[in-house]
C-alpha cells in the first residue's frame, strides 16, 4: 500500500485516456475469459494467457534493457505470488465464468480489497484495523450478501460461479499484502518483478495442466478463441502493466488505483452489449454497497486528505505491482 496526493485537475487530459483505456482493457478481460472457456478447459485457457503475458512483458523488459531478479530469495516469495495472484485466481474465474455471466465475474473482482485488508491486518502485518476500515469491510460484506441473493437460499451452480469467482478475488486479496511485506522492498522494478511472476505462473500451470487434459495446440482452436487468448495475455496482462506503470507515475498509485471502481462499469457494460448477459436488480445494488464498502475502508470518501490505498490486482488479474517508488 502507498500514499500520495492526487494529482492537480490540470493533469488530467494527460492521465485519463490511459485510465479509460486500462479499465476498458480489463473490464474486456472477462469477456474474453467467457470465449476462450467455450473451447478451452479453464486451466489451459489460464496456462495460455500466463504464457501470452510472460512472453509480452519479456519482449518489453528487453526493450527497456532491464533484467530479471538474480536472488533466489526473490524467486522463492515470487512462487507464492505467482501462485495467488495468477494461477489460482486465473483458474478460478475460468470455472466461474462456466457458471455464471462475465459482468457478474467483473463484480465480484472488485470485492479485492475487502480481502486485502483484514489479511494485512491479521496475518501479514502490513496495515492497522481503523475504525474506517472496520465501518468499509462490514458495508463491503454486507454488498456481498446482496450479491449473492442469500435471501433466495444457497446452492446451485449459479451460486457456485459466484463463490468461484469471489474465491479468485481472495486469492489476491492474499498476494497482495504477501507481496507488499516479502517482494516489494526489493530493489528490482515492478517490470521485473511482474515478468518473473508470470515465468513462475506458467511454470506451475504447466505442471498442472494435465489434469484437465492434454491442452489443445493453437491450431486447433478458432480464431475467436485464439483471438481471446492473445487478448487476455498480450492486451490484459502485458500491455495493460505498461498503461498502469505510466499511469502510476502521471497520476500517483492513489489515482492509478481507483480504476478498480471502473473496472465493473466496463465488465457490464461489455457483457451486456456484446453476450446480451443481465444482471437481476440485487447484484449491481450489492456491487454498489460493495464499491462503497472498499471506498470507506480505503478512506477515499471525504476531500482534502491523503489517502491509503491498496493498488489493486487488476481485471482478473494484473500482476501485482509493488509501490511506485519500486518502478
Amino acid at each position: 500500500m502507498t500514499t500520495d496526493i492526487t494529482p492537480d485537475r490540470a493533469a488530467l487530459r494527460n492521465w485519463l485516456p490511459g485510465f479509460l483505456a486500462l479499465a476498458a482493457i480489463w473490464g474486456s478481460s472477462f469477456l474474453f475469459i467467457k470465449v476462450g472457456i467455450t473451447e478451452l478447459h479453464p486451466l489451459h485457457l489460464t496456462l495460455y494467457r500466463a504464457g501470452a503475458g510472460a512472453a509480452t512483458l519479456l519482449v518489453v523488459l528487453a526493450v527497456l534493457r532491464d533484467r530479471l531478479p538474480r536472488e533466489p530469495r526473490v524467486w522463492a516469495h515470487l512462487t507464492v505470488v505467482a501462485a495467488f495472484g495468477v494461477a489460482l485466481p486465473f483458474t478460478l474465474f475460468g470455472y466461474g465464468e462456466q457458471r455464471v455471466e462475465s459482468m457478474l465475474a467483473g463484480i465480484w473482482n472488485a470485492t479485492t480489497p475487502l480481502v486485502v485488508l483484514p489479511l494485512a491486518v491479521l496475518v501479514f502485518r502490513t496495515e492497522r484495523l481503523t475504525l474506517r476500515g472496520a465501518v468499509g469491510l462490514a458495508l463491503g460484506f454486507t454488498g456481498v450478501l446482496v450479491v449473492l441473493g442469500v435471501w433466495q437460499g444457497v446452492g446451485g451452480a449459479h451460486f457456485v460461479g459466484q463463490l468461484l469467482c469471489f474465491g479468485a478475488a481472495a486469492c489476491y486479496g492474499v498476494a497482495i499484502p504477501y507481496q507488499k511485506k516479502f517482494v516489494a522492498g526489493s530493489s528490482h522494478s515492478g517490470l521485473s518483478l511482474s515478468t518473473a511472476q508470470l515465468l513462475v505462473a506458467s511454470a506451475q500451470l504447466a505442471v498442472v495442466a494435465p489434469l484437465g487434459g492434454v491442452p489443445p495446440l493453437p491450431t486447433a482452436l478458432s480464431p475467436r478463441v485464439v483471438a481471446a487468448v492473445v487478448a487476455l495475455g498480450a492486451l490484459g496482462t502485458g500491455l495493460a502493466f505498461v498503461i498502469h506503470l505510466r499511469n502510476i507515475r502521471i497520476a500517483g498509485a492513489t489515482t492509478a488505483s481507483t480504476v478498480t471502481y471502473v473496472i465493473p462499469v466496463f465488465a457490464v457494460l461489455i457483457g451486456a452489449l456484446v453476450l446480451g448477459e443481465r444482471l437481476t436488480w440485487h447484484q449491481p445494488v450489492g456491487a454498489l454497497i460493495v464499491l462503497a464498502g472498499v471506498a470507506v475502508s480505503q478512506g477515499l470518501l471525504g476531500a482534502g486528505r491523503r489517502r491509503r490505498v491498496t493498488p489493486p490486482a487488476g481485471a482478473a488479474g494484473l500482476p501485482v505491482t509493488p509501490p511506485p517508488a519500486r518502478v
